[in-house]
């Protein structure tokens, strides 16, 4: 049967946008502008069984937090995925003692609305996107940190200082986590732009019928629903840097556009019957291999070569794990300090259980890690059992995936002894075959 998710949010576009990823994922959905509607849904005892709420935090009458408090007699085990613009630590932490399950920020990708669902569905905890938590840890007049005294982060970060002299287009490639936007602020930093407009644009987060309009903008009248005039992101980028992320999910149609707006240096808003000239700097990034979309047919050929004219590579984790001490050391101290908290401290048990881990989700997942250990622990130390969803990959009862070779390991058991569920052990072993093969994803795939 097909799950039902339940849209709560006040503003109609983006209502509208969530609605459209979400169907297309497979699932029933219904809608709501506002707390006091998603209640009368959720307790109608004629309507359907609503299997999930995602939950816009920042509402006129009643906030997302009222509603989730007002859910807890009722409904105290429907999963909820808080999602907001509006994001700070202080907002975090209320949502998940409200009983959020996940937490993600606007605009949010396909992919990553898709894995927090099959997250919350599954009930497996606060599994989610905590970067928005940094605006908490950063003064806005800070420039961007890029931690770390490994000769792979420094190797990076070389090339990011050279990147930032000129104003020719980067590409920066990496996993999902490991900070390719913050690389992108050091770029902007110390560029000659700095005091310009830094605009970033999720390409991955965009419905298709969308894309041309939010880069481009467009006319009064253009199109259905153009009820005025709208400009686009390379407009509000116009003497600065425009950052396109998870460039790779472009459609080709809009590609061919960028192509002609990096190469001429003009957009043409929809609608609009002349072209408008912008100076911006292009910086992307990518969680996937350009050059294998190339092959599929998928990127156009041409708009890979003239946006990877300077590519930096930004090194998972796990490359660097003389790093992980320095990192938990400044996502603890951020912590605390925005939370107004006793000062905590970590054993070396737990540290070397986070340095032996290998991070999938990189950096976002180790920060998402300490805070979620930071909040919840009631000592000032921070042991391994505070760590406990690391646990599990960790026990003595773990298989060799190949008894001939050295390598990661797949557990068995969980933690009460039992077999783990297939699925926990096929996410597992993905994660291993994604460490072997040092992320090459045809390989991987194979």
């Amino acid at each position: 049967m097909t799950n039902q998710i339940l849209i709560v949010d006040d503003e109609p576009t983006q209502l509208k946008v969530m609605e459209t990823i979400i169907a297309r994922q497979g699932y029933n959905v219904q809608t709501a502008l506002e707390g006091e509607s998603a209640l009368k849904i959720l307790r109608a005892k004629d309507g359907p069984d609503i299997d999930l709420m995602i939950l816009d935090l920042s509402m006129p009458t009643m906030s997302g937090i009222d509603v989730l408090n007002a859910l807890k007699p009722d409904l105290p085990h429907l999963p909820v995925v808080v999602l907001t613009a509006h994001s700070s630590l202080k907002n975090v932490v209320e949502a998940m003692r409200a009983g959020a399950t996940d937490f993600i920020s606007k605009p949010a990708s396909a992919e990553r609305i898709r894995t927090a669902i099959e997250g919350a569905l599954k009930s497996q905890g606060l599994l989610g996107e905590l970067e928005p938590v940094s605006e908490a840890f950063e003064d806005a007049h800070d420039p961007p940190q890029l931690l770390g005294d490994s000769s792979q982060i420094k190797e990076a970060l070389a090339f990011a200082h050279k990147a930032a002299v000129s104003s020719i287009a980067v590409l920066i490639e990496g996993e999902s986590g490991v900070g390719k936007e913050l690389f992108a602020r050091v770029i902007q930093a110390e560029s000659s732009r700095r005091k310009q407009p830094m605009v970033t644009v999720n390409c991955g987060a965009i419905p298709e019928n969308l894309v041309e309009s939010i880069l481009f903008g467009h006319e009064k009248g253009s199109f259905t629903g153009a009820t005025g005039k709208h400009v686009g992101k390379f407009q509000e980028a116009d003497g600065g840097t425009l950052f396109l992320d998870e460039i790779g999910e472009l459609p080709l149609d809009t590609q061919v556009k960028l192509l002609r707006a990096l190469e001429m240096g003009e957009i043409d808003p929809v609608g609009a019957r002349h072209s408008l000239k912008v100076d911006v700097r292009v910086i992307s990034a990518t969680n996937r291999n350009l050059a294998d979309l190339v092959a599929q047919g998928s990127f156009r050929e041409d708009l890979y070569y003239r946006l990877n004219v300077f590519p930096i590579v930004v090194p998972p984790l796990r490359q660097r794990r003389s790093d992980i001490p320095v990192l938990v050391s400044h996502f603890m101290d951020r912590i605390v300090a925005a939370e107004n908290l006793q000062p905590k401290t970590i054993t070396n048990e737990a540290l070397q259980l986070l340095i032996s881990c290998d991070w999938p989700g990189n950096v976002r997942q180790l920060q998402n890690a300490i805070f979620r250990a930071v909040i919840m622990s009631d000592s000032n130390r921070l042991e391994p059992k505070d760590f406990s969803q690391l646990m599990a990959g960790k026990r003595s009862n773990e298989v060799d995936i190949n008894a001939t070779m050295s390598g990661p390991s797949v557990a068995l058991f969980n933690d009460q002894g039992e077999i783990r569920a297939l699925e926990a052990i096929e996410r597992d072993a993905i994660a291993a075959a994604l460490d072997h093969y040092q992320g090459k994803m045809s390989e991987v795939a194979r």
